[in-house]
């Protein structure tokens, strides 16, 4: 469990009753804290969840992705409190819209949305209508067009998926028509709002809030984007390597609803002539990048990101990030050891306390102090938790190092100075970049492999590195790999197991009201750990055909020298002293790229070969953490065993 105290949930009969009147004698400006002067410092359980308010409308896209004449209509089931409504005051709304809640369901028990005869949600899934709507607001889920009761048809992060919640954010603000029903005239106003929205979700969610808010929307004030992809064609590819051997048409008719999935054969047909297997940007990815957009973000973002997600890999939220920071967003940022997991599955009660005083603050304007508070949370072993002011830290700067060779034929050396000669390596599909790990100390042929002496002090990485290379080639196709490790023993998240980093519990805790058919209560988790001897920091692929045009390969020369920079996923990781650092530099990484068409050799200008690595304190503290250090293998040597890689599939975000 987390060290700090679990946010109070549960109050006294006096606390509660000192809250009732507290309420009951305040303007309802200041009771919902309107005025944005930090008139309550948080909101409390004083409105009923079991009389809530449960109602659905259809809200018009004002799109017809389907092609049957007539205007989208996606499905809207909101839950709100009844006491602020018979007041007549209105509320701010948190929304989730989702692909999920027909198909597959949310959360780590994979709930699904349930509705009573009349068609009104009884189960909405996840806690955030348990727990806010007695606080105060409005929960609000969205059925993506396309599935569950949506009209339309998912078309994978662009116009018609974003325009699904973009449209109920507008219809909240008075800008867009909703009915009653899903084919009826009856409109439906949200005289209940007041206009103030804030997303949430996680993987394909949290992607949707991303993309609206790119669109500059008014009255989004924030997102919380889980686990989510910023840009499309880097989920399916990185620099033209393919991550996964198909394409966004069959992850449409995964969530598409089965009466969807005849009407949507044309949007289909257009994602698979968008999307080529060669992994050239086209128009299509160009529509569902939403990094490209981020001038336009007029709402907070508060990210979170498990820095081993093998699903929706770290490069997106380091990019995003990147994007956020140049623009002046505000914004926050938690980093998990975890692969694809919720926080409220590895750190259910802060993420509780932060996510609600994070509402609070940006939703109904308390000025609880959460905006003066450490920007990020990073988990640095399983449960042990460390906060930067700002991040990356200040201080933090790029540094570049030199692969060179070594005193040992096949192992090379990792400096600040500029290498020399050269080192080949054959693209060996069955090898993964944990093979590449336990063996960098030992001369193999699918890897090239470079590595400083024990380090003298600790060293902290924070950022996204490159990898800049100049390889020759002897095939028409060949792919890069780039991975940066920590060589030492560890406790981590086991993130490669099936919870990716947790075991689920048959325990529950509540986090909220319930009803009889919605409970408040979860089971609980445990962090799954694994003692390893490495660790895996970074990692980047690249088809080297496109050294030339990032969005356009090309047939290689055999023979001929090309230089390409690999971006490498963004992280946070301390190399203690004792530890050393690597960098390995080879081909396929087996399970997280397809290979090329051909098995190439590749041959390594190690004097035109470097990384750019983000350490605090830069070049000086990777200068001083060195100092004194011989490379080559530690002194006494640990396991080299790390973390298996885990099988791959293509997983739905």
């Amino acid at each position: 469990m987390p060290t700090r105290t679990r946010f109070t949930i549960w109050r006294t009969l006096a606390a509660a009753a000192v809250t009732l009147l507290t309420a009951a004698f305040l303007t309802p400006a200041a009771a919902h804290g309107t005025t944005g002067l930090g008139a309550s410092r948080e909101s409390r359980p004083v409105h009923s969840y079991e009389h809530a308010i449960r109602e659905a409308v259809w809200v018009d896209t004002g799109l017809d992705g389907d092609g049957d004449g007539r205007p989208d209509r996606v499905a809207v089931d909101i839950v709100r409190p009844r006491e602020p409504a018979e007041r007549g005051r209105k509320v701010p709304v948190i929304m989730d819209a989702s692909p999920y809640y027909a198909c597959c369901g949310r959360g780590n028990e994979s709930q699904r949305k349930t509705y009573d005869a009349d068609g009104r949600v009884v189960q909405m899934p996840l806690f955030y209508d348990n727990y806010f709507v007695p606080r105060g607001y409005a929960v609000v889920g969205v059925d993506l067009a396309g599935t569950s009761r949506s009209d339309g048809c998912v078309d994978v992060g662009g116009r018609s998926d974003i325009r699904s919640a973009k449209a109920v954010v507008d219809w909240l603000n008075g800008r867009a028509r909703a009915y009653t029903t899903r084919t009826g005239a009856t409109t439906a106003a949200a005289d209940w709002s007041n206009g103030r929205t804030g997303m949430i979700g996680k993987s394909w969610d949290g992607t949707i809030a991303n993309g609206v808010a790119a669109t500059g929307v008014k009255g989004l004030r924030t997102i919380v984007p889980i686990a989510a992809i910023s840009s499309w064609y880097d989920y399916y590819f990185q620099q033209g390597a393919p991550l996964y051997d198909s394409g966004p048409d069959r992850l449409a008719d995964y969530v598409n609803s089965p009466d969807a999935r005849p009407r949507c054969a044309e949007v289909g047909r257009r994602l698979v002539e968008g999307a080529p297997r060669t992994g050239d940007l086209t128009p299509l990815w160009a529509e569902r990048d939403y990094v490209a957009d981020a001038r336009r973000i007029k709402a907070s973002v508060f990210v979170v990101h498990g820095l081993q997600d093998l699903n929706v890999r770290a490069r997106h939220f380091g990019q995003w990030w990147d994007a956020l920071a140049e623009n002046g967003v505000d914004r926050k940022i938690w980093l998990s050891q975890t692969g694809h997991v919720d926080p409220f599955d590895f750190r259910r009660a802060d993420w509780v306390d932060t996510l609600h005083r994070w509402f609070d603050h940006e939703l109904l304007g308390y000025d609880n102090g959460i905006d003066r508070e450490p920007m990020a949370d990073i988990e640095r072993h399983p449960d042990q938790w460390v906060t930067s002011k700002v991040w990356p830290p200040n201080g933090t700067r790029a540094a570049t190092l030199r692969p060179g060779t070594g005193p040992r034929p096949g192992v090379g050396t990792l400096g600040l100075r500029k290498g020399t000669g050269t080192a080949s390596f054959t693209d060996d599909p069955r090898r993964s970049e944990s093979d590449w790990a336990a063996r960098v100390d030992t001369p193999t042929p699918d890897k090239a492999g470079f590595v400083t002496g024990p380090l003298t002090r600790d060293l902290r990485l924070a950022g996204s590195s490159r990898v800049t290379v100049t390889a020759t080639p002897t095939t028409p196709t060949a792919h890069l790999s780039a991975v940066l490790v920590d060589l030492g023993p560890d406790t981590i998240r086991d993130y490669t197991a099936s919870g990716e980093g947790i075991t689920t519990l048959t325990d529950r805790t509540c986090w909220g009201a319930s009803t009889a058919g919605d409970s408040a209560c979860y089971k609980e988790t445990r962090a799954a750990t694994a003692d390893v001897g490495f660790t895996v920091l970074s990692r980047g692929w690249a088809d080297l055909g496109t050294h030339a045009d990032p969005g356009k390969g090309a047939p290689l020369t055999p023979g001929r020298p090309y230089t390409i920079t690999v971006e490498l996923a963004a992280t946070d990781h301390v190399v203690p002293a004792g530890h050393r650092l690597a960098l390995n530099v080879a081909g396929t990484d087996r399970d997280l790229i397809d290979p090329p068409a051909d098995t190439p050799t590749l041959t390594l200008d190690l004097a035109r070969t470097s990384a750019r690595v983000p350490f605090v304190g830069g070049a000086p503290a990777f200068a001083a953490a060195t100092a004194g250090s011989v490379a080559g293998p530690p002194t006494t040597p640990g396991r080299l065993d790390g973390v298996p890689t885990a099988p791959r599939a293509h997983r739905i975000p």
